[in-house]
């Protein structure tokens, strides 16, 4: 029985990491990766400063990683996949927004402070 479940489960995943892939699916992990990299970006800084942080480099990799993923969702004509991103990437720019908009906001008062 375990040989039978292994040798299904090797065929199932030879099926869908092997046969079954193409640019599109190549482009689906690309962006999977670049998406999962943010965490990894997020937890390094959070360790180096000791507290919790969101560096600038994570959102970007969210709005890259979330759009390649859209436009690969997009392709696959997967609407839970199209939604969940789309709103995503959405968050993703706004949070950004907040992040540039503050940067700038410290940078007039620095500025005007030194005047």
């Amino acid at each position: 029985m375990l040989i039978d479940l292994s040798q299904a489960v090797g065929g199932y995943l030879y099926d869908v990491f092997v046969t079954r892939l193409d640019w599109w699916v190549f482009l689906g992990i690309v962006a999977q990766g670049l998406f999962t990299m943010r965490f990894v970006v997020q937890w390094l800084a959070s360790e180096r400063a000791g507290r919790s942080v969101v560096p600038m480099a994570f959102w970007w990799l969210s709005i890259s990683g979330g759009l390649l993923l859209l436009f690969y969702a997009l392709y696959r004509r997967d609407p839970v996949f199209i939604a969940g991103q789309g709103f995503g990437v959405f968050v993703y720019l706004r949070n950004l927004q907040f992040v540039l908009r503050e940067r700038k906001a410290g940078r007039e008062v620095q500025g005007k402070g030194m005047g």
